[in-house]
């Protein structure tokens, strides 16, 4: 008799998952997380400078002293959602010359390839309502290079590497402490602390262990908000008074000393004006040294530490436990800390194995878990008002008058004050719309509601435009990203019904009417002449063409761009699809869709005759898409084959025959434009052509330039790496493109790693490496096409094996590419932790990931932000085993949950707070 097969479990049954389901009922479990940034200092929020240069007047020597409007920063960072109250870590090894209270790094101007944190730190484990959290920095017992960092990094020029923490000796013999930082949730508002120090150094080391708590500054800037307080009720025990937060206390074992001062500026350090009182950095002056009187002997302020001083042995450890709660809570403190971390432990296990009971490989689920984890630490509360911010507070000097008609003039409703996943944050403290949407896409996998609110939330009111355009960066909201927005919603919504059972409509129906307002606008605005060919400045490419499209062309005239037209043909796709999903419960949908059909056709037709009767982004000759130099007196295309020629994949949608098809008045429309159009029809869709399993493909790509792209993309010596697919092909490593117009010359050449050009900044490095999100847009295309082709459509893989494959055998190597990244080598090192011998092979450091910007384009090393867990967490997705049968294409957990259980997990995006 064969065994009973056990049922599946979902997400929603484990204990965490449970968690889930009361949020939306009401309980705040989401209401304290790792929502500080790494880095307050030198962003746009704190610059009042007249000229906009916020590195240098807001620089990371002033951070100690000086208080911040609009966030707070801190390592191990922790609080509520709106920053009322901060928790965080500082450290002192007796020998740096000030406390490591934050995250160091360079400025734009100081980093030879651009800004660029110079710490170590790692994101080790999460859960989704943040019951238990844990992270890893790695603390030199030597005094902290900072001197030696910035000037060797200035010596060396871009053709040089970066000049890295590792390469200053500081971790050499062990001489580090590895400072281990878990939270645990009791109830939504009881945080446990614990901090593990770990000697891994030779000798005998002294630690100055100091967790921090403190108010945000809220009260500098008005005079409605009166000055909170903590205050000493015993020997290890503080109390708060907030006026927008009910009291808490904080309790700390081990006997420290509590020292005290105020989150306010030392105006006699940074502007050297008479002052008096306990600054910012009092503790700071306290520890490192000795002035008592820096620090308030009343035991009162709005910032305390719990100074702990530690001597551990060789190989020693120590263990710090804090727990910070309601101030009415009964029973001691530390009594159950023990047991309620190992609990939240156990059900952090529990989920992920849930989660990942289809992921066979365990190195697989060691990296989608710490993939997990950098998402979850990355949440950050973001504020910015910017109309208080460009016209200046009450109480503070009159900003300078250029600011008002300056930077991000035309946003002046720009009212953020939410907690959302940010790219990375330190180098990237500040939303980005499109990498919000992938983020977003991975977030579903474990958090479905918060993926559809944080989509939700940039197309609300105080983020979009009034004109329909979405907020960019907070460097110019008015730059353009790539109209992702859409894609990412369906994708979400397709993973959230594969785990609940059922599609999310209300979500898809709301998102849906605001992205039709983002989609007018592109056509408003970036269509220039109204020919269906879209510009649209850099839209996520960087470095990567011959100008910077965000500025007026050098040339004159204008810049007919593939990756432009191409991103709306999916875009409106994307919509499209929507709409017929929406259309199954409202048949006014059908009209809408219908639309989004002939908008399809037209973009798809004005690719192929924008420069008149046989003259478009296609080259004949080439076989490949490329932007158009529109002159006055020609018309140019710019031969450089870079991802812009490959984005045009990106447009694929598939009609089913036995849903969207029988729509019958979208049916009955989209038939009759197709008969009355022919030559749109026959350019670019197989409207009358079903395929495998009868279904129906809308692509700006037939079969013949399908493999003619793939030639290309999947060659070796062109596009194909081992780590992926480059985002410019190595051709251009032998024949750099060469472009010259009257007197001045252009070049772009092919560059796998940090470009040595900075077309678009000091740190634009698309001229080779590997990016995850354009890897993710085309493995997932690739299956798409796949699901209509089937498997006898094949393509020779790699191009010159003479090994022909199907288009899902393609993709399914390339995710295999990209998850080589994190794979351990012979060496027990990974690729992506390039070549430093300490990181490939010492067992302190060889299993702790980082999730970078980009991949070097040979080599697979990570390069830029070496945090961007935002967009490389799809990583994680990508590693899900494929399931077509599956709503969302993934064997993720559940496909069965009770309507009952779904109403509980579906609530509405709400704005907290405001």
């Amino acid at each position: 008799m064969m065994d009973a097969i056990p049922p599946r479990r979902t997400l929603f049954e484990t204990t965490e998952g449970r968690r889930l389901a009361r949020i939306a009922e009401g309980a705040p479990w989401r209401r304290w997380g790792p929502y500080l940034s790494e880095r307050q200092w030198g962003t746009v929020r704190e610059d009042y400078s007249a000229g906009g240069t916020a590195w240098d007047y807001f620089p990371h020597d002033h951070a100690r002293s000086r208080a911040y409007r609009w966030g707070e920063d801190g390592i191990a960072g922790w609080g509520d959602d709106h920053l009322r109250w901060c928790l965080g870590l500082a450290l002192w090894n007796g020998r740096d010359p000030i406390l490591k209270e934050r995250m160091f790094g360079l400025t734009n101007a100081e980093g030879n390839h651009g800004e660029d944190v110079k710490e170590l730190w790692y994101y080790q484990d999460g859960t989704p309502t943040h019951s238990y959290m844990r992270m890893l920095y790695k603390y030199p017992q030597a005094a902290f290079p900072y001197a030696q960092l910035v000037e060797e990094n200035r010596r060396r020029g871009q053709g040089d590497p970066e000049f890295e923490i590792v390469d200053t000796g500081v971790f050499d013999e062990g001489r580090y402490f590895d400072v281990t930082v878990e939270y645990g949730k009791a109830d939504v508002d009881d945080t446990l602390m614990c901090v593990t120090v770990v000697n891994r150094g030779p000798e005998e080391a002294v630690l100055h262990l100091l967790p921090q708590f403190w108010a945000r500054n809220m009260w500098s800037w008005t005079t409605e908000i009166a000055r909170a307080r903590i205050r000493k009720v015993a020997e290890d025990v503080v109390e708060t008074a907030h006026p927008l937060f009910p009291a808490l206390r904080l309790y700390a074992d081990g006997a420290p000393e509590i020292l005290f001062c105020e989150n306010e500026t030392n105006f006699r350090r940074i502007f050297g004006m008479e002052a008096s009182g306990y600054f910012k950095d009092g503790i700071n002056d306290y520890v490192v040294h000795g002035e008592r009187a820096a620090v308030n002997p009343e035991g009162v302020g709005s910032k305390c530490a719990m100074l702990h001083r530690l001597v551990l042995p060789p190989g020693g450890s120590a263990r710090v436990r804090l727990r910070l709660r309601p101030a009415g809570a009964e029973g001691a403190p530390f009594v159950d800390f023990d047991r309620v971390f190992d609990d939240r432990r156990a059900e952090a296990d529990e989920f992920y194995a849930v989660l990942q009971q289809d992921v066979a490989d365990s190195g697989h689920r060691a990296v989608q878990r710490a993939a997990f984890a950098g998402m979850l630490w990355s949440k950050q509360f973001y504020y910015f008002n910017v109309s208080a911010w460009q016209t200046g507070d009450p109480t503070q000097p009159e900003p300078p008058r250029d600011r008002v008609n300056g930077r991000n003039a035309e946003w002046r409703h720009v009212d953020n004050y939410d907690v959302i996943s940010m790219p990375d944050k330190w180098e990237f403290p500040w939303y980005a719309s499109w990498d919000l949407a992938f983020h977003c896409i991975t977030f579903a996998l474990i958090d479905p509601d918060f993926a559809k609110a944080q989509l939700i939330l940039l197309t609300r009111e105080w983020y979009m435009h009034p004109n329909g355009q979405l907020p960019a960066y907070e460097w110019a909201f008015g730059d353009v990203n790539p109209p992702v927005h859409a894609r990412a919603a369906w994708r979400v919504y397709q993973i959230d019904k594969a785990m609940t059972g059922k599609g999310d409509v209300a979500f898809l129906e709301r998102i849906f009417h605001k992205l039709m307002l983002n989609f007018t606008w592109w056509v408003n605005r970036k269509d220039a002449g109204g020919r269906n060919i879209f510009q649209g400045g850099f839209l996520g490419l960087d470095n990567i063409g011959v100008f910077d499209r965000s500025r007026p062309l050098p040339t004159g005239g204008m810049l007919s761009q593939a990756d432009g037209t191409s991103w709306m043909a999916m875009y409106t796709l994307n919509l499209l699809r929507i709409a017929l999903e929406l259309a199954h419960g409202d048949a006014v949908y059908e009209d809408i869709a219908t639309k989004f059909f002939e908008h399809f056709l037209y973009i798809a037709y004005a690719m192929e005759r924008v420069c008149g009767d046989g003259c478009g982004l296609w080259d004949p000759e080439d076989e490949f898409y490329y932007d158009v130099l529109d002159l006055s007196d020609a018309r140019v295309p710019l031969r450089l084959r870079s991802m812009v020629g490959l984005i045009p994949l990106f447009a694929v949608e598939i009609l089913r025959p036995g849903a969207d098809v029988q729509l019958p008045d979208f049916t009955k429309r989209a038939r009759w434009f197709v008969r009355h159009h022919p030559d749109l029809a026959a350019l670019i869709s197989r409207w009358q052509e079903p395929g495998k399993g009868a279904e129906y493909l809308l692509s700006l790509l037939r079969g013949h330039r399908l493999k003619a792209l793939l030639r290309r993309a999947l060659d070796e010596a062109e596009f194909l790496s081992d780590y992926g697919v480059r985002s410019l092909s190595k051709y251009h490593q032998a024949h750099p493109f060469v472009f010259t117009h009257r007197d001045q010359t252009y070049r772009v050449e092919y560059e796998p790693g940090e470009s040595r050009s900075g077309v678009f900044g000091g740190n634009s490095n698309w001229r080779g490496p590997v990016w995850m999100p354009v890897n993710y847009l085309l493995i997932d295309s690739l299956y798409e096409f796949h699901r209509y082709y089937g498997d006898d459509f094949k393509v020779e893989f790699p191009v010159g094996s003479g090994h022909q494959a199907s288009l899902a055998a393609v993709a399914d190597d390339l995710r295999d590419r990209l998850a080589a990244l994190y794979a351990s080598a012979e060496d027990g090192g990974r690729p992506a932790l390039g070549g430093s011998a300490l990181l490939r092979r010492d067992p302190h450091f060889r299993d702790h990931l980082l999730f970078h910007e980009y991949y070097h384009g040979e080599t697979g090393a990570g390069l830029g932000a070496s945090h961007q867990t935002g967009w490389s967490g799809l990583i994680a997705l990508l590693l899900f085993p494929r399931d077509p049968a599956s709503p969302c294409g993934l064997a993720v957990a559940g496909t069965t949950i009770s309507a009952r259980d779904h109403g509980a997990l579906s609530g509405g995006a709400q704005r907290g707070g405001h």
